[in-house]
């Protein structure tokens, strides 16, 4: 295999990958709007009692499109990049969780950081990542 198609795997397979995990935080917002509103009051500063049903749709079915176009490798620029700084505000506002890394569930944080990294290479390497992109 060539230095070409073994990058362009390895970009799908983070791609696919990272598309899985944001998936699932985006099917969160939609399906289980109770436990979205608590993280936008444990990390956001927003008031779970008073905060309309909405916004969680609304966010999730935000994030649900762009990680369709992620997983899709399409608008490489917008999506990889609104991910990317999505996940950067998600790696502050949790960031007191890496202060005590072994405190429960603080360790499960310590995920943000090789995400992070996951997402500033594909970022980086947008214009590398062609299989299976549209």
């Amino acid at each position: 295999m060539t230095e070409d198609k073994t990058l362009g795997w390895a970009l799908f397979s983070m791609r696919i990958g990272l598309a899985i995990l944001f998936l699932i935080w985006a099917l969160d917002k939609l399906l289980n709007v109770g436990h979205a509103k608590a993280v936008f009051a444990g990390f956001y500063g927003q008031n779970a009692e008073t905060m309309s049903d909405v916004l969680p749709y609304a966010l999730g079915a935000a994030q649900l499109l762009l990680v369709l176009a992620f997983a899709a490798g399409a608008f490489k620029t917008i999506s990889y990049g609104a991910l990317l700084l999505m996940h950067v505000a998600t790696t502050v506002v949790s960031f007191k969780m890496h202060a005590d890394p072994f405190a429960v569930p603080n360790i499960l944080f310590w995920a943000n950081w090789p995400i992070l990294g996951a997402l500033i290479a594909m970022f980086l390497l947008r214009d590398r990542d062609r299989t299976m992109s549209v």
